[in-house]
């Protein structure tokens, strides 16, 4: 047994704890949090660190295969020279397996317990199975002409049986609202409805998404001429947003995860709001992500607002410098100030282990739980507030 004490402990479902206890067994399961009050004291057998205790937290979002991308693309290129270079790019000669297990390690030492993948390929299978992360792999689907629905939907079903038959978690999700044919949608739907798994897709990342929907007429449309050599003669624009256009794909009882929202306006939360709960709906935010495309920032006042569920992410290593949730959190403290430390806490456990249906182990302290246990040192106390000198430590 195990008796750790810290200047706060955040629990993730209650309030802040000042000088508490938190007790777990050796293999990290939570037994219960001892509440002193105000004073501290020293007790036998009880370790205590200046900081505060957080659960482990909840990566909602991640492209592990990317991982040999570090530094090969240029920041600000924009989103449409992103698509361009990830392209270029996808058969480059490396180790992908030898960084993706350096990346997975990383991920673990800073503080990171449970990961949303996204994933196009079995390619990661091998190190999510000898992982100490938990992973939720989210197959990935690309078919943005009606022909190709049933191919693309073979192919990622292969690959999510042999998910299947390692015993990893994993659901079929649609890449994007631009590139997954309505075919493809309904095929990718009918599934997600069918097995009631955790479903995923980039949400409204970029202007040319939106502009690619209202007019047709967009740098995603030229990618995929010249870049892709995609017929796209068949493509009609909606006159609506990219969300709006394919909300009904959306399956309404499973959890969803929409990613980035960078350009989520207010009304495509409402038609959201109209069509379905709020309480299975998640907003995964990856700002370092978004910066380093296109020097872009989701509306997140818009989103806290709105009262929406709010997931952290990393993205990839193709589109960031490193894969942590830390420094997702710092980004977002920096750029929205108003944001307090516990708001922050709950995006980066709770609700991403919420989104990803393994809040029954993740993201809180609570008793029977094992969901790791991070310090977090260098807080500015007076503030409440992460400063440059916070860092990470798990220490179960």
């Amino acid at each position: 047994m195990r008796k750790i004490a810290a200047t706060y402990i955040f629990p993730g479902t209650a309030s802040p704890i000042k000088n508490g206890i938190l007790v777990c067994d050796d293999a990290g399961t939570i037994i219960e949090i001892l509440d002193r009050g105000d004073t501290f004291r020293e007790e036998a057998g009880v370790e205590f660190y200046s900081g505060i205790l957080v659960p482990g937290f909840v990566n909602a979002h991640c492209h592990l295969e990317f991982s040999y991308l570090l530094n090969k693309i240029e920041k600000h290129i924009g989103f449409s020279g992103f698509l361009k270079e990830i392209n270029q790019l996808r058969n480059e000669p490396a180790d992908k397996e030898k960084v993706m297990q350096n990346a997975d390690r990383k991920m673990w030492a800073a503080g990171i317990a449970a990961v949303g993948d996204v994933s196009n390929t079995d390619l990661s299978l091998t190190v999510k199975q000898k992982s100490k992360n938990y992973y939720h792999t989210f197959v990935e689907v690309f078919g943005f002409h009606p022909l190709r629905a049933e191919r693309a939907f073979s192919k990622a079903i292969e690959v999510i049986d042999l998910f299947d038959k390692a015993n990893l978690s994993v659901s079929i999700v649609p890449h994007s609202p631009y590139s997954v044919s309505h075919e493809l949608f309904e095929k990718v739907q009918n599934y997600a409805q069918e097995k009631g798994r955790p479903f995923s897709i980039h949400n409204q990342e970029s202007k040319a998404e939106t502009e690619f929907f209202l007019t047709a007429e967009s740098d995603i449309s030229k990618h995929f001429i010249d870049n892709l050599n995609l017929d796209t003669t068949h493509w009609e624009p909606t006159g609506k947003s990219s969300l709006q256009s394919i909300i009904q794909y959306l399956p309404k009882e499973n959890r969803l995860l929409l990613v980035h929202n960078t350009h989520t306006q207010k009304q495509d939360i409402d038609a959201l709001k109209r069509y379905r709960k709020l309480e299975n709906t998640f907003f995964v935010l990856c700002p370092n992500s978004n910066l380093y495309i296109a020097n872009e920032l989701p509306p997140v006042d818009l989103f806290r607002q709105e009262k929406l569920q709010i997931c952290l992410g990393t993205d990839s290593l193709a589109s960031n410098t490193e894969l942590s949730i830390l420094q997702e959190m710092l980004t977002i403290q920096q750029n929205f100030p108003e944001v307090p430390l516990e708001e922050l806490l709950l995006w980066a456990c709770i609700n991403g282990a919420k989104a990803l249906n393994l809040s029954n182990t993740f993201g809180s302290f609570e008793n029977g739980k094992k969901p790791g246990v991070n310090l977090i040192t260098g807080i500015d106390f007076k503030t409440m507030k992460l400063t440059p000198d916070t860092k990470v430590k798990r220490l179960i």
